[in-house]
């Protein structure tokens, strides 16, 4: 069940907290799309934290809110590209879109697998999608003082086989989040120690989010072979001018023989 639209808005805007996990997303999200000169940029959920650095940069971008969630209007100050829509009805052509993050969207869907098929539609040839989950081995999953303890987390085996199942292929993976899910101020002052220590130690366990890159792959061949070469047609025809039964070799075929008594031609049995 998604979140409502104003918990969230108070959580990444008004704690410190949530601006501390807004801040390292969004530089993990950079990081993997440096250069978006040109580029439809799409962020479902909640994902428009770590939209803003794209808005210079990218064609397009447009936030994206499932409706059970809410929506709110985005970016401030500037003119509104924040959507109201249903998890698996985008108002987007197919195929329009060329990088897609997903944030607070995946984990808290009534329906994932329509989810992703509509990712799929709508992501282009080569398109790619950078899906941002709880972590399932994390801190953050087991708090329900975050948006991060709610929905169902995920282990890096379960979002890479479900991502596979739609036409993804995941090209690399990391855990971000590994300050604790506290507001204590002793772990808010140590938040960035926290992530650099955290991220030379484990790729993959103990952080508060899964973060995939996964590419849109082509559809895969579907259809009735053909064969390259057909048979010759004329090839049917042989063996006409000398047929012979079945089981039976032409070398004990019967032989004509002449009867002395009436004169004329016999066969002689060949059995």
């Amino acid at each position: 069940m998604h979140l409502d639209v104003q918990d969230l808005k108070t959580f990444y805007y008004r704690t410190r907290l949530g601006r501390a996990a807004q801040r390292v997303i969004r530089d993990r999200v950079v990081a993997h799309w440096g250069d978006t000169k040109g580029h439809t940029v799409v962020g479902f959920g909640f994902a428009v934290p770590v939209l803003r650095p794209f808005l210079k940069s990218a064609r397009r971008v447009i936030g994206l809110m499932p409706a059970p969630q809410g929506v709110m209007a985005w970016p401030a100050g500037l003119q509104n590209v924040s959507v109201l829509c249903e998890d698996a009805l985008w108002p987007l052509p197919t195929g329009m879109v060329d990088r897609l993050v997903m944030l607070h969207g995946l984990e808290t869907s009534e329906n994932p697998s329509a989810l992703l098929d509509e990712v799929t539609r709508v992501l282009g040839p080569g398109g790619r999608a950078l899906v941002v989950v709880p972590n399932r081995a994390g801190l953050w999953a087991r708090s329900d003082q975050t948006p991060f303890g709610y929905g169902r987390p995920y282990s890096l085996g379960q979002l890479e086989a479900q991502l596979k199942r739609h036409g993804f292929r995941a090209e690399s993976h990391e855990v971000a989040l590994f300050q604790p899910p506290s507001h204590r101020p002793f772990w808010l002052k140590t938040g960035a120690f926290c992530e650099r220590v955290g991220h030379r130690l484990s790729n993959r366990y103990a952080g508060g989010v899964l973060i995939v890159d996964a590419v849109k792959e082509g559809a895969p061949v579907s259809g009735t072979p053909v064969r390259d070469a057909m048979p010759d047609p004329l090839r049917v025809l042989e063996g006409i001018g000398q047929p012979a039964r079945a089981g039976v070799s032409a070398s004990i075929l019967p032989a004509r023989t002449t009867n002395p008594a009436k004169g004329i031609m016999v066969r002689r049995a060949a059995f």
